[in-house]
């Protein structure tokens, strides 16, 4: 089930391994990154499912931590920095 958001709201669900497979997450592509700070601005929304990593991203509104197992939402307009702890592998869809 997808939560509501608003313009800078960030969602983070931990989805059974029967919901990522009905959403197709496996068949998403990969993105990886190493431990580093950067700022970022989402053009359009954003769903992800970390496989790996650590990660806090801050945004004007607060801070979240984000860890294996979460899905992750970043709505359209959200501008962020994040601080990437660990190494981080992570399926990914736009729009």
């Amino acid at each position: 089930m997808q939560s509501t958001t608003t313009e800078t709201r960030i969602t983070i669900e931990r989805p059974t391994s029967e919901q990522l497979k009905q959403r197709g997450v496996f068949e998403w592509s990969i993105w990886t990154k190493e431990p580093s700070t950067f700022d970022w601005e989402y053009d359009e929304p954003e769903t992800c499912y970390f496989l790996e990593g650590e990660v806090t991203v801050k945004t004007d509104r607060g801070s979240v931590s984000i860890k294996p197992g979460d899905l992750v939402t970043f709505p359209k307009g959200l501008a962020c920095t994040w601080h990437v702890a660990a190494a981080v592998r992570k399926h990914y869809r736009f729009g």
